[in-house]
């Protein structure tokens, strides 16, 4: 039983290390985002963190890799999240920059930059839409999938998509042989492993 809360002490501490390596949402306060909006706009902000640093590390040559014929290639994979930040958002009130062509957004190229450019825009463009939607709005009846939601739970929806596809471009990685930077920061952290003294 020590061992197990030893293990789960030192994973949170190296967490806690390893999002202020990076970006730190629940420290950096955005001026007028409380409640509900604040904690989905935290978890954007990590994921946004994320996908560009995996994004970035990437080489150009890879974008257009693919595990399998009948899926996305690594490109196609950042360009959807980035048209589902576009498109899901209007959900709330927050519309997609006029003439931006979103149906074809996903497949529209395999350069690095340019992929880079739209997935950083479109993350631009989510918290610009969760800053926007009001507290009063949460609650606001959606039609969804036949069915009905809230502006509420089309956040979370939101959130939990890009969450699916992070997970997605991490294995995609790992495959290639790619380790995330945010697992390369907490490795360089933790102190190296010394042989015992051979007797």
């Amino acid at each position: 039983m020590k061992h197990i809360l030893a293990a789960v002490y030192l994973f949170v501490l190296t967490a806690g290390a390893a999002l202020t390596a990076q970006v730190n949402p629940y420290k950096e306060v955005t001026p007028g985002v409380t409640g509900y909006r604040s904690e989905v706009l935290a978890e954007v902000m990590i994921q946004e963190d994320k996908f560009t640093r995996l994004a970035e590390a990437i080489p150009a040559e890879k974008y257009n890799w693919r595990p399998g014929a009948d899926v996305r290639s690594f490109a196609e994979v950042f360009l959807h999240v980035g048209a589902a930040n576009y498109n899901l958002y209007k959900l709330v009130g927050t519309p997609p920059p006029a003439g931006l062509d979103l149906k074809n957004l996903e497949k529209s190229t395999a350069d690095k930059a340019k992929v880079m450019a739209t997935l950083k825009d479109s993350f631009a463009h989510a918290k610009k839409a969760i800053t926007a939607t009001p507290d009063a709005d949460l609650d606001k009846s959606i039609d969804w999938f036949g069915g009905k939601n809230t502006e509420r739970g089309i956040l979370l929806f939101i959130v939990r998509h890009a969450a699916e596809h992070l997970g997605q471009s991490i294995a995609y990685a790992r495959f290639v042989g790619i380790v995330p930077p945010w697992t390369e920061d907490m490795q360089k952290k933790q102190p190296e492993k010394k042989e015992a003294p051979k007797p």
